[in-house]
């Protein structure tokens, strides 16, 4: 009987139905006493391989592919802002990697990027600028071409960070070539501190150099401490994935030592040479990736500690995300929790500083990455924040209700205007195309009764940009 149910509930209950909500199809974790939530922001991507928070309050990423892509981490409408696939090479590791913000963007809208160029055994690892219009990136400037005549055929880095005194932090890794990280006539192994226009600072530990430290081997993460001090991720070999403090003019150890300085031969080198030892170390590796500090309040057991996205090692370690506590003053190692450790390889972590919830990049489940590739949102619900209108695309979106497909189940695609009269195309997870559908009102009746179980996304284009989203067939 519904007779003493009030009114507004059974009208809740049939808008939430008509919705095709549903809280099973949503995952979540719980950290301590907070639970996060999962939503899927965007599917089958090219690799993501950076991610930024603009100021303007979207996802900015980069593609390893060659292109960066700007994406509404409301409802997951995600344009092209610049494809440079023709002249990027990405046989394997290589691609278009890092990327920044200028620190006054508002004011002088530059965004800056590394990408590598040329082929297998001549790979040059490029920093440049380009101009943010509004509407998406323009006009190249080459600000350091890093090039080597030395055989490289992997491990470029490269990630990028700008200080407060506006210098860019750039790592670039040894190339696969163990001749270069201790050679500080070569930028290979290295990190890079540079102006802003691409000269060499005055004030740099080596002078007329761009070399920060050295003895690198490959860190593909780098983030500012609260206090200014700069952490690194590095890769190691088949051991001693390594967490470091960065310091000028010092020493890192490749490719004499991995990981702390334990052998005798280490131990007389690292006298030799004042190696600085890492702060931390995992073995076997975990292919360790960017690393963020969680300040906000949102998610409290995080606050203070460091994010690491890791790919997981060739020795079966767990991909995941780690929150690492460090020691008050930030010097050592504390404890590590794991989490996202069944998402396959985690490239990279991005902090919504609006309301604390964080993104995950994901690059599939074998190296060097594999669709489809997503972008995934864990919010903690009971945490207000800030909400943000999307003014360019604000009534630009796409979905199929449910998500989480019976046989028996109804579906329904909802769209905006702008999206009627083109086509939906659901692929299945292996990225066949298994159902093409054209739109042709924002509502309307879809049968997906003949699809197998399992996972399957779908994409659908306009002038304003793509919509993508897994659904699941129980």
């Amino acid at each position: 009987m519904l007779t003493n149910i009030p009114r507004t509930i059974i009208t809740l209950l049939i808008t939430t139905l008509l919705l095709g909500y549903n809280t099973s199809a949503q995952r979540t974790i719980d950290v301590g006493n907070t639970t996060l939530t999962e939503r899927e922001v965007a599917v089958n991507l090219d690799v993501p391989w950076e991610m930024l928070w603009g100021n303007d309050n979207y996802i900015w990423a980069t593609e390893r592919g060659g292109r960066v892509i700007r994406i509404n981490p409301n409802s997951g409408n995600t344009s092209v802002i610049l494809d440079i696939s023709d002249k990027v090479y990405t046989g394997g590791e290589p691609g278009l990697l890092g990327m920044a913000f200028h620190p006054r963007f508002e004011d002088v809208p530059l965004v800056y990027l590394v990408y590598c160029q040329g082929a297998f055994n001549d790979t040059n690892v490029k920093l440049v600028s380009y101009e943010w219009t509004g509407q998406n990136l323009k006009n190249e400037t080459l600000l350091l071409n890093a090039q080597t005549n030395r055989f490289v055929f992997f491990h470029y880095g490269s990630r990028l960070l700008i200080s407060n005194d506006e210098k860019i932090f750039m790592t670039i890794g040894e190339g696969g070539n163990d001749l270069v990280a201790q050679n500080k006539n070569e930028l290979f192994g290295k990190l890079l501190r540079i102006n802003l226009d691409g000269s060499i600072p005055d004030d740099n530990p080596i002078p007329d150099s761009y070399i920060y430290s050295y003895g690198h081997r490959n860190a593909q993460g780098l983030a500012f401490h609260p206090d200014g001090r700069i952490y690194s991720t590095e890769h190691g070999n088949d051991i001693a994935d390594e967490i470091n403090i960065i310091l000028p003019n010092r020493n890192y150890g490749w490719p004499q030592v991995e990981g702390a300085c334990n052998t005798p031969a280490e131990i007389d080198f690292c006298t030799q040479e004042n190696v600085v030892e890492p702060i931390t170390e995992w073995t076997p590796c975990i292919a360790i990736s960017d690393i963020k500090f969680y300040t906000h309040e949102a998610i409290p057991e995080w606050q203070g500690k460091l994010l690491m996205a890791a790919l997981g090692g060739f020795s079966g370690s767990a991909p995941r995300l780690s929150a690492i506590e460090l020691s008050d003053d930030g010097s050592t190692f504390v404890s590590e929790e794991l989490y996202f450790t069944d998402y396959g390889r985690i490239r990279d972590v991005c902090i919504n500083p609006n309301n604390g919830a964080i993104y995950l990049a994901t690059n599939g489940q074998s190296y060097p990455g594999e669709g489809p590739n997503r972008i995934i949102e864990y919010r903690n619900l009971s945490y207000g924040g800030t909400s943000v209108e999307d003014n360019n695309n604000s009534n630009q979106y796409l979905k199929i209700t449910p998500n989480l497909i019976s046989s028996s189940t109804n579906c329904i695609i909802e769209c905006s205007d702008s999206f009627v009269d083109a086509t939906l195309t659901l692929y299945s997870y292996n990225g066949n195309i298994v159902k093409t559908v054209a739109i042709h009102s924002t509502q309307q009746q879809v049968d997906l009764s003949d699809l197998p179980s399992g996972n399957y996304f779908y994409t659908a284009s306009n002038k304003k940009g793509t919509i993508s989203q897994t659904i699941v067939v129980q």
